[in-house]
C-alpha cells in the first residue's frame, strides 16, 4: 500500500506548480546560487536549469527534476519573499561604507525603516524615461525635458501634502521598492529664486530644505527615499548619490573648483569649514576625504546604516575620458545620464574603473548570513562563489614589478617570459604584401565589448594557488603554467575535428605574445592560452603551474548585467539585436547623434568593463609607495591579476581564432591588430567587402557583424595610399595603422596616443 501512497505522491510532485521564470531567476540569485551549483545539486545540465529560467524560450521541467525543482523553489521563496508593494515601505537608512565591517543579518531583502514620512514638498516634470531596476525598456528611453520654471505646476506645496503630479502618466515607476521610491540619485542645484533644488530620476525634482552639507545628508536619510536594492541577496543596498552642481558648492560653502594641492591630494583639508561642520554633527568620512567622490557615514549600529555618497563633477569626478561632457549637462539631463547607468549598471561608486569592480562584489558578495542556530540567531560565513573577504597572495609569476614577493631580487633586474606572466592585448602589425598594396582600402572592424565577451563563462581562480611541478596540462583549471609554445607553427594549424589548414605563417600573429612575436622559449601563460595551442593540434607539456583548486565562473552575472546595459541603451539609440548585417551598419552609422546623452551612458559602460578588469592588477597610486612594499590595493581581496590575465588571454585568442577561420576561408590576413580592433586591405571601403557572408549568414566562427558582446562593428576605412604615406612619414614599416584607423588622424607615435 505504502508503494501505491508514493506513486501518488509523485504523481501529484510532477505537476508541482512552479513560480514565474523571473521570480525563479530572483529567488536562485536572492541566496547567491549560480546556474552550475542548481544543476549539480539536482543531477542535471547547466544548460536545463538556463532554460527553466528562460524568459524567451521557458522550458518547463519534467518528472523528478520538476518535484526536487519546486522543492528548492519553495524553500528560497521562505527564505526571500516578493518585494513588498511600493506604498507600503517607509524611508528607510542605507548601508555604510566598505570600510566598515558589514553586521551579520538575515539573507532576505529587507532593511529596517526610520518611520519618518516624507514632508518636503515634491516636484515632478515632463521627463525621460528611465527605467525600473532590473528591466529592459522595449522603447527608447524619452529625451529630457528642459529645467522646469517656477510656474503654477511646479510651486511649493504646503508640508505633509500629496505629491503633485506633473509628469505624464505613462512614465515609468522609479523602483518597485517603497524605500528608494525616488530613484538612486539626485542632482542638487540652486534655481533662479534661490531655492535648492533635487533631480531625480524620472523626472522627479524635489525641494530641499537643508541648509548646510550635515542636514542634507541627513535630509537625504530620513525623507529623500533615495537609493537602490540590493543586486544579491546577501549583499547591500546602495547608497543615495547625491551630485552638486557648482551653485550647490557655492550655497554649501564647498569651492567650485580644488586648488592645485587640493587636487594632488585628491580631497578638501581637514580644516575646512565644511569638514568641521561634519565632525561636529558626528559624521565621518571614508579615507578619501570629502573629495571628487565622497562618503558620509556613521558606524553601523547593529543593523541600522546611514551613509550618502557625494559625486562632484567640477571637482573631476566625472572622467571626460568616460563620461563625455556629462560634466556641464544641465541638472535634469544629468540626472538623467547617471540614473540610466545606475538603473542598468549601478549606482556609481566613484569611477567607471572603481564601479567595474564594486559591481562583481555587489553581485558575488563575500560573506552572507548562515542558516540559524538553536537559539535562532544567524551569522556572517562565506559566501560561495565569491573572492572571500580576506585577499590572498598572487603566485609569484603573476605579481607586476614592485610586489613584495619580489623584494628579493636584485635592484635592477629585468624578468623574462620565464619569470613573468605577460597576458596583455594585442599590439602587432606587419608590412602590406605587393598584392595588399594593388588594393584601394583599409577597413578596420571592432570587437563589441570584447574583454566582457571574453569573461563571459570563464572559469577563474576563487582562492589561493597551488605551485605543482610537471603538471599534465588541464585546460578546465583555472591557472599560469610554465610551458615552452615555441613549436607551434602558425604555417599548419587544426580548425576543426581532424581538419588542418594551410596557412601563411609569416602574415599572421603569434597567438601567445601581446606584440605577435613568436616565443624562443618556455614562458608563463593563463590557461586559455595553453589551451588554444593545444586546439591548434599541438602537444603542450608545462614545466610548473600555480593552478588554483577552488574555482567558478564567477564573471559571468558581472558580464550579463553590463552586457544587458549595453543591448538596452544601444537598442535605445536604434541598434538592435538580430538585425541584417546592411541594417545593423546602417544603424550604427551616427547612433551617437540620435540621443547624445544616451551615447554617454554607452560610453560608461565599456569603460566600466575595461576599468573593472584593470582594477584587478592596480599599481601603487602615489601615497610614499616604494618598490618592494605593498601598495592599499593589495588588501582588496579583488585584487586578483590572476584574473585579470586570465580575461585577456581568453580575449586574444578568441580574436585570433576568428582570424585562423577567416584566413582560411578567404586567404586574407589582418595588416594591423591592436587590442579588439583588426585592420584588412580590402577593395570596398565597408566590412561587407571582405567579410565572407552567404545569404545573410556569416563564416561559422569567424567575424559576424553585430551589437552583441563579441560581434564586430565597423571601427572605419581609410585608403591604402593613407596607410603607406603614413609609414612613410614617421620611417615606421610597421606602424600599427589600428591606432588610427577610425579618422585617419595620427598623432604622436613615440607615446601611442
Amino acid at each position: 500500500m505504502s508503494d501505491l501512497f508514493d506513486a501518488v505522491d509523485a504523481l501529484v510532485a510532477s505537476r508541482a506548480a512552479l513560480p514565474p521564470v523571473q521570480e525563479r531567476k530572483r529567488l536562485r540569485q536572492a541566496h547567491g546560487l549560480t546556474l552550475d551549483e542548481v544543476a549539480a545539486a539536482l543531477k542535471v545540465r547547466r544548460a536545463t536549469v538556463s532554460g527553466w529560467e528562460s524568459v524567451r524560450k521557458p522550458v518547463e521541467p519534467r518528472g523528478p527534476e520538476r518535484e526536487a525543482y519546486a522543492r528548492l523553489l519553495n524553500r528560497l521563496a521562505e527564505l526571500y519573499p516578493a518585494p513588498a508593494p511600493p506604498a507600503t515601505a517607509p524611508a528607510g537608512n542605507d548601508p555604510e561604507p566598505a570600510e566598515q565591517p558589514q553586521p551579520a543579518t538575515p539573507a532576505p531583502n529587507t532593511a529596517p525603516s526610520t518611520g519618518q514620512a516624507n514632508t518636503q514638498p515634491i516636484l515632478e516634470f515632463a521627463a525621460p524615461a528611465v527605467p525600473a531596476e532590473h528591466s529592459t525598456p522595449a522603447a527608447p528611453a524619452e529625451r529630457s525635458a528642459p529645467r522646469p520654471a517656477r510656474t503654477a505646476s511646479s510651486v511649493s506645496m504646503p508640508r505633509g501634502s500629496a505629491p503633485r503630479k506633473t509628469a505624464s502618466a505613462a512614465a515609468p515607476a522609479r523602483t518597485s521598492d517603497g524605500r528608494f521610491e525616488n530613484g538612486p540619485l539626485a542632482v542638487i542645484d540652486v534655481d533662479a529664486d534661490g531655492r535648492v533644488l533635487a533631480y531625480c530620476t524620472g523626472g522627479l525634482v524635489l525641494d530641499v530644505p537643508a541648509k548646510s552639507i550635515p542636514a542634507l545628508v541627513e535630509w537625504t536619510l530620513s525623507e529623500a527615499k533615495l537609493g537602490q536594492p540590493r543586486l544579491s541577496g546577501p549583499g547591500k543596498d546602495a547608497d543615495p548619490l547625491l551630485v552638486l552642481t557648482e551653485a550647490a558648492l557655492k550655497r554649501y560653502g564647498l569651492p567650485v573648483a580644488l586648488t592645485n594641492e587640493e587636487r594632488l591630494a585628491g580631497r578638501l583639508p581637514e580644516g575646512h569649514k565644511v569638514v568641521k561642520q561634519l565632525a561636529r554633527a558626528e559624521w565621518k568620512l571614508t579615507k578619501r576625504g570629502l573629495g571628487p567622490w565622497a562618503r558620509i557615514y556613521r558606524p553601523a549600529s547593529g543593523s541600522e546604516r546611514a551613509c550618502v555618497q557625494l559625486c562632484v563633477p567640477s571637482w573631476h569626478a566625472l572622467d571626460a575620458r568616460h563620461w563625455g561632457n556629462a560634466a556641464q549637462l544641465p541638472p535634469a539631463e544629468l540626472a538623467r545620464v547617471l540614473g540610466v547607468y545606475a538603473s542598468r549598471v549601478m549606482t556609481p561608486r566613484g569611477s567607471t574603473a572603481v564601479t567595474g569592480l564594486e559591481l562583481m562584489t555587489a553581485l558575488h558578495p563575500p560573506t552572507r548570513a548562515s542558516e540559524p542556530d538553536a537559539d535562532g540567531r544567524r551569522y556572517s560565513e562565506h559566501n560561495p562563489g565569491s573572492l572571500g573577504k580576506d585577499p590572498v597572495d598572487c603566485a609569484p609569476c603573476e605579481a607586476p614589478d614592485g610586489h613584495p614577493l619580489l623584494a628579493d631580487l636584485p635592484r635592477f633586474h629585468v624578468r623574462g617570459p620565464a619569470e613573468k606572466l605577460f597576458e596583455e592585448a594585442y599590439d602587432w602589425a606587419r608590412p602590406m604584401t605587393d598584392d595588399e598594396c594593388t588594393l584601394r582600402h583599409l577597413v578596420g572592424i571592432d570587437v563589441n565589448m570584447a574583454f566582457a565577451a571574453g569573461a563571459n563563462g570563464l572559469v577563474v581562480g576563487l582562492g589561493e594557488p597551488t605551485h605543482v611541478k610537471q603538471p599534465v596540462f588541464d585546460a578546465k583549471l583555472p591557472g599560469s603554467w610554465l610551458v615552452d609554445l615555441s613549436h607551434v607553427n602558425l604555417s599548419k594549424v587544426k580548425i576543426g575535428k581532424d581538419k588542418w589548414a594551410d596557412l601563411d605563417g609569416d602574415l599572421l600573429p603569434s597567438p601567445f605574445t601581446p606584440k605577435g612575436d613568436r616565443p624562443e622559449g618556455p614562458a608563463w601563460y593563463a590557461t586559455p592560452t595553453v589551451a588554444y595551442a593545444q586546439e591548434l593540434g599541438y602537444e603542450v607539456r608545462p614545466i610548473e603551474a600555480y593552478v588554483r583548486h577552488d574555482n567558478g565562473r564567477y564573471l559571468d552575472g558581472w558580464y550579463q548585467r553590463l552586457r544587458d546595459a549595453y543591448l538596452a541603451t544601444m537598442a535605445d539609440l536604434g541598434v538592435h539585436a538580430d538585425m541584417a548585417p546592411a541594417d545593423f551598419l546602417a544603424a550604427m552609422d551616427g547612433y551617437r547623434q540620435r540621443d547624445p546623452e544616451l551615447a554617454i551612458v554607452v560610453s560608461a559602460i565599456k569603460a566600466t568593463v575595461k576599468g573593472g578588469l584593470g582594477k584587478l592588477r592596480e599599481r601603487p597610486r602615489g601615497e610614499g609607495w616604494r618598490p618592494g612594499r605593498p601598495w592599499r590595493a593589495l588588501s582588496r581581496p579583488t585584487w586578483r591579476p590572476d584574473i585579470r590575465a586570465a580575461v585577456i588571454s581568453r580575449t586574444r585568442v578568441n580574436l585570433h581564432r576568428k582570424i585562423v577561420k577567416h584566413a582560411a576561408f578567404t586567404g586574407q590576413y589582418p595588416i594591423a591588430i591592436l587590442s579588439d580592433c583588426v585592420v584588412y586591405a580590402a577593395d570596398g571601403t565597408s566590412p561587407l567587402d571582405f567579410l565572407p557572408y552567404r545569404d545573410g549568414k556569416p563564416l561559422p566562427g569567424g567575424f559576424k557583424l553585430g551589437v552583441n558582446p563579441g560581434l564586430v562593428k565597423h571601427e572605419g576605412t581609410q585608403s591604402v595610399l593613407w596607410g603607406e604615406e603614413v609609414r612613410e612619414r614617421f620611417d615606421a614599416p610597421e606602424l600599427n595603422l589600428a591606432r588610427y584607423i577610425k579618422d585617419g588622424t595620427v598623432t604622436d607615435i613615440d607615446n601611442g596616443e
